[in-house]
């Protein structure tokens, strides 16, 4: 058995530094490097006999561990050849005290956990030391101050086995924290929500996974206020385009929706959890020079911009299975959830399409039954026959013959007669125009 404490100080770090990570999520980070990692007291400890040779030795372990700290604060890490040991060790360190060459027999008493609530009294019988202890009859020891301190003796010894509560990583993430004040404003849960933030990416990466939407919850303070009821908690959810574990992003989308919010009640909980996520397969890096320009990714620009302006200003266009070119797509948010793919319809004069196409086809002016668009229209190419039985969900059952056209005033232009249906052979047909090409 070898084991290693870890103890993070609680030295308060830089204003622009990263967050101090929960206990909890500085476990899952540990946990990376070994199955075996518990909290004791004030330290994490991990054991690593069986894994250390994985990661190159000891010494190669330890310098691992350094160089990816999840904390802004250096992590200190002794090692010892039971949990006990080393955390007597930690504590030394802590205290600016080198470990006697006599393990575990010369350690002071008051590394010991168990052994700290009779300090005084084992120091008036003349123990100091763990060994000093340990030499005391066990029956009368047991009787004077419980088996606890026994047993922990006998665990320094390598008597008993060691028994810890394993942490293991959870199928969702979900962290709750409290203020450190009320909150009346929503841009004041920034800071606490980085603290959150920081143990999402670990759980993230040791889930290898991207998330995808998070919901940032509140509880409010008051049941009532001005005489109207209030909800029991407020929340706002972000969603990312793209699978990420990039949280100086989701710490800016954050930002700019907080900006926006405005608390119904004072505050003094948050809690963040995990809605949707995906596989990480990393950040993707090409071999062509151009693909690898510095800057922000668009997709983090869009959502970016999308929690700024709000969600129904930045659009994307969405295919939608219809045959008339003014349905076949759609201007949704560009920062929702994509639904499923709609099947691709081939249009009509799929290669003639113009450059623009009108939302909506605008009704053309007919002069001795000639359509006209500043000025007679000119046919050039067609006819390009579109028909349907009306399977689609809105509209009528179409029935257009599509035309390439020249306007003296605007050039080349795309328009279409629409022609008599079934059930009225006597409408005269109506000329639209569907599109301009540039």
């Amino acid at each position: 058995m070898h084991w290693l404490a870890l103890w993070w100080p609680p030295e308060p770090p830089e204003p622009q530094a990263p967050a101090m990570p929960a206990p909890e999520a500085l476990g899952w980070w540990a946990l990376r490097f070994t199955p075996h990692v518990a909290w004791l007291d004030e330290a994490l400890l991990l054991e690593v006999a069986a894994c250390e040779r994985l990661w190159g030795g000891r010494q190669a372990l330890m310098r691992q561990m350094a160089a990816e700290n999840p904390a802004p604060v250096p992590v200190r890490r002794v090692q010892g050849a039971t949990s006990l040991v080393a955390l007597a060790r930690l504590r030394l360190y802590a205290a600016g005290q080198r470990p006697p060459q006599q393990l575990p027999a010369a350690l002071p008493l008051w590394t010991l956990t168990a052994a700290r609530p009779h300090l005084d009294v084992l120091a008036r019988m003349g123990c100091h030391t763990w060994g000093q202890a340990a030499a005391l009859p066990r029956g009368g020891l047991a009787r004077r101050f419980g088996p606890g301190l026994r047993e922990a003796l006998d665990i320094a010894w390598g008597l008993r086995p060691e028994r810890h509560a394993w942490l293991t990583l959870p199928e969702t993430f979900s962290q709750r924290i409290e203020l450190p004040a009320l909150a009346t404003r929503a841009p004041e849960l920034l800071w606490a929500a980085q603290r959150l933030l920081a143990g999402l990416r670990l759980w993230l990466q040791a889930r290898q996974r991207g998330v995808l939407a998070f919901a940032l919850e509140w509880t409010l303070d008051l049941k009532r206020l001005n005489g109207v009821d209030l909800p029991r908690r407020q929340q706002l959810v972000v969603r990312t385009a793209e699978p990420t574990q990039d949280m100086a992003h989701l710490r800016r989308l954050l930002a700019e929706r907080l900006a926006l919010t405005q608390l119904a009640a004072p505050t003094g909980w948050l809690r963040l959890h995990v809605l949707e996520t995906a596989p990480w397969a990393g950040a993707a890096r090409s071999f062509l020079p151009e693909d690898n320009r510095p800057g922000e990714p668009l997709h983090q620009l869009v959502e970016k911009l999308s929690a700024r302006l709000g969600p129904q200003r930045v659009l994307r266009a969405r295919p939608q299975a219809d045959h008339r070119p003014e349905r076949m797509q759609a201007w949704v948010p560009a920062v929702q959830a994509p639904p499923a793919a709609a099947p691709a319809q081939e249009g009509p004069g799929t290669g003639l399409l113009p450059a623009w196409l009108l939302r909506e086809p605008v009704a053309l002016e007919l002069r001795e039954g000639h359509p006209q668009f500043h000025g007679p229209l000119r046919r050039l190419a067609g006819p390009q026959r579109l028909e349907g039985d009306g399977w689609w969900e809105e509209g009528e059952p179409a029935r257009r013959d599509y035309y390439v056209a020249e306007s003296p005033g605007a050039g080349l232009v795309w328009v279409y007669c629409e022609r008599a249906s079934a059930g009225m052979p006597g409408q005269a047909p109506r000329w639209f125009l569907q599109g301009l090409y540039a």
